[in-house]
C-alpha cells in the first residue's frame, strides 16, 4: 500500500482519543507507514521552514510554527472571519480586510515547502478542511506530481456567498489542482458545481484551463461518520454509566432533552433555547415533566462574534428559566464546559430527545453519536435540522427547520410521545445508517477515489476514443484532398 501524508491546520494531540477523526487517520497512518503535519499552534520569530516531529500514539507527526503576524491573517483572519463565516451563509460577520488572503497563501505555501522536504513519489497526500485549499496549487508549483486529495468538513456555499469571498475564482483554481474534491453532502458538491459553471467566463480571463475539472468530476460526496465501536466500549465505561445514573438520579423521571454542541453561531443555539420556550408555552402538560440540558463549551473566544452568541444564549437561558423555573424543577441547565467522550457517551444514552439544529453544518457529528449510543430496546428521538449534512443520510430523524421555533416546538412534543414500537423502527433504520457511513468506512472510500483518480475511467477513454478518431479522420481527409478537412 502506498504511504500517505495527511495534512490539516492542527494536529493530534498527545491525550488519548476516544474515536472519531484522529483515530481513524491514525489506524491508516500507522498501516501505511505515513505522517500527520500541521500547525504546532506555537508562534515563531521567523516562519519555520522544517517541521519538527515526534511519535504521537504511534504515528510520526510534523508541527510547524507559524509567525503571530501571518497566524492572524491566517487563521483568525482569512480562514475563521471571511470563510468560516461565508461558507455557513453569515456573510454579515464576514471580515473582509486588505492582506488576510496574502497571509492565508504565505502559509500555505509554508505548509507546501515543508512538505515537500517529506515526500516521496509514492506518498498520497490528504488535505482537510478550508485552511488549505491552496495547498494542492502550492505543491504543484513546486513539481509536486503526486496524487493529492482534498476534504471538506464545512458545507460549501451557495454560488451568491462564494462570489463574495475575495479571490473566489483563485480559490475555485486552486481547488482544481486536486485529483479529488470530497464533501460532506450532494448540496456542497451541487453547489461547487454551480459556481464553476456560472464562473467560467471569469475563470478563463484569469487564464484557467478547464479539461477534467470542466466537468467537475474530482468532486464527490464522502459523508463523514462517528466510530459506532468505539462510542459502544464507551458505554460500559465507569464514566459513561456514573454519568448516565447522576443525571437519571437528578431530573428523577422527567424526560432529558439533549443539545452537545460548540459555542458557535452556526449551530443555532439561542434559536434552539427559544424552540424550547415555545414548546413549554404551546404544551403546558411537558411542563414539569422535560428537562433541557445544553452542553456548549466556548471555541474561539477572542473573536467578538462568538463573545456575542454567548451573550446570546446567557439571554435566552434566563428568560427561559424565569419564565418557567419553579422551586423544584428547573426547565434547563445550561453547561458552558466541555465533557469527556465517556460522559457525553452516558448522557446520549440518558436522553430521550437528541436535539441537533444547526442553521448550517457540514456533516454534524452530534447526531450520529446520539444515535449509536442508544438502547436498542428503548431509544430516544433524533429531532435534526434539515441544514445538517447528516439530514441527507437520517431520513427517519424528525427534520425539522431550525428558523421555526413552531415547527422545532411541535417536533419535540411528537418525539416525546412517540410510541415505543415507532422508536425502535426509526432508530434501527438510523443505526444501521451511522454504522454504513463509519468514519473508517468514509477514510477507506475517500483513499480507494484517490488511489484510482489517475485511471482513466470508461467515460473518459470514450471521450478520448472519439477525439482520436475525428483526428483520424481529418487526417486522412486531408491527405485525400477532401475540402471538409481542411
Amino acid at each position: 500500500m502506498q504511504p500517505i501524508a495527511v495534512v490539516s491546520n492542527r494536529t493530534p494531540s498527545k491525550k488519548p482519543a476516544a474515536g472519531g477523526l484522529a483515530v481513524a487517520l491514525g489506524k491508516i497512518l500507522s498501516e501505511r507507514d505515513g505522517f500527520w503535519m500541521g500547525w504546532s499552534g506555537q508562534f515563531a520569530e521567523h516562519p519555520q521552514k522544517e517541521a519538527a516531529f515526534e511519535t504521537v500514539g504511534g504515528v510520526r507527526v510534523g508541527r510547524l510554527d507559524l509567525t503571530r503576524e501571518d497566524c492572524e491573517g491566517y487563521y483568525e483572519g482569512f480562514a475563521n472571519s471571511v470563510l468560516w463565516p461565508t461558507f455557513h451563509h453569515r456573510l454579515d460577520l464576514a471580515n473582509i480586510e486588505p492582506g488576510l488572503f496574502d497571509a492565508y497563501m504565505r502559509v500555505n505555501r509554508q505548509f507546501a515547502a515543508a512538505l515537500k522536504r517529506e515526500l516521496s513519489d509514492e506518498h498520497l497526500i490528504w488535505v482537510h478542511d478550508y485552511h488549505l485549499i491552496p495547498l494542492a496549487r502550492c505543491l504543484r508549483d513546486l513539481g509536486v506530481e503526486n496524487r493529492i486529495g482534498f476534504f471538506l468538513h464545512i458545507p460549501f456555499p451557495g454560488p451568491e456567498h462564494f462570489a463574495a469571498v475575495p479571490h473566489s475564482i483563485d480559490l475555485l483554481r486552486q481547488l482544481a489542482a486536486y485529483d479529488v474534491v470530497g464533501m460532506q453532502a450532494e448540496r456542497d458538491v451541487a453547489a461547487l458545481k454551480r459556481f464553476a459553471a456560472l464562473s467560467k467566463k471569469d475563470w478563463f480571463a484569469a487564464g484557467g484551463q478547464m479539461t477534467v475539472s470542466d466537468r467537475w468530476d474530482i468532486a464527490d460526496v464522502f459523508p463523514i461518520g462517528t466510530d459506532p465501536d468505539a462510542f459502544a466500549r464507551l458505554l460500559d465505561s465507569k464514566n459513561a454509566k456514573r454519568t448516565a445514573t447522576l443525571v437519571r438520579k437528578s431530573i428523577g423521571d422527567r424526560q432529558l432533552i439533549l443539545g452537545v454542541d460548540r459555542l458557535d453561531y452556526s449551530k443555532g443555539l439561542p434559536e434552539r433555547i427559544d424552540s424550547y420556550e415555545r414548546f413549554l408555552e404551546i404544551f403546558p402538560h411537558w411542563r414539569r415533566h422535560v428537562h433541557m440540558l445544553q452542553i456548549a463549551p466556548p471555541s474561539r473566544a477572542q473573536i467578538h462574534e462568538y463573545q456575542e452568541i454567548a451573550a446570546s444564549l446567557d439571554v435566552a437561558c434566563g428568560r427561559v428559566m424565569g419564565r418557567f423555573a419553579e422551586p423544584d424543577w428547573p426547565p434547563l441547565n445550561y453547561v458552558r464546559r466541555a465533557y469527556p467522550q465517556s460522559a457525553l457517551a452516558g448522557l446520549y444514552r440518558a436522553a430521550k430527545v437528541g436535539l441537533v439544529t444547526p442553521l448550517r453544518d457540514g456533516m454534524n457529528l452530534v447526531a450520529h453519536e446520539f444515535v449509536v449510543c442508544q438502547d436498542p430496546d428503548d431509544p430516544g428521538v433524533l429531532v435534526l435540522s434539515k441544514f445538517a449534512g447528516a439530514a441527507e443520510l437520517f431520513h427517519e430523524a424528525l427534520l425539522v427547520n431550525p428558523h421555526d421555533v413552531d415547527e422545532v416546538a411541535q417536533a419535540l412534543d411528537e418525539a416525546l410521545k412517540m410510541p415505543i414500537e415507532e422508536r425502535q423502527a426509526r432508530w434501527k433504520r438510523l443505526n444501521r445508517t451511522a454504522r454504513r457511513h463509519s468514519v473508517d468506512n468514509w477514510a477507506a472510500s475517500f483513499l480507494k477515489a484517490l488511489e484510482k483518480s489517475g485511471e482513466p475511467n470508461a467515460e473518459d477513454g470514450a471521450r478520448k476514443g472519439a477525439e482520436d478518431g475525428a483526428k483520424n479522420s481529418a487526417k486522412k481527409g486531408a491527405e485525400a484532398g477532401d475540402p471538409r478537412a481542411a
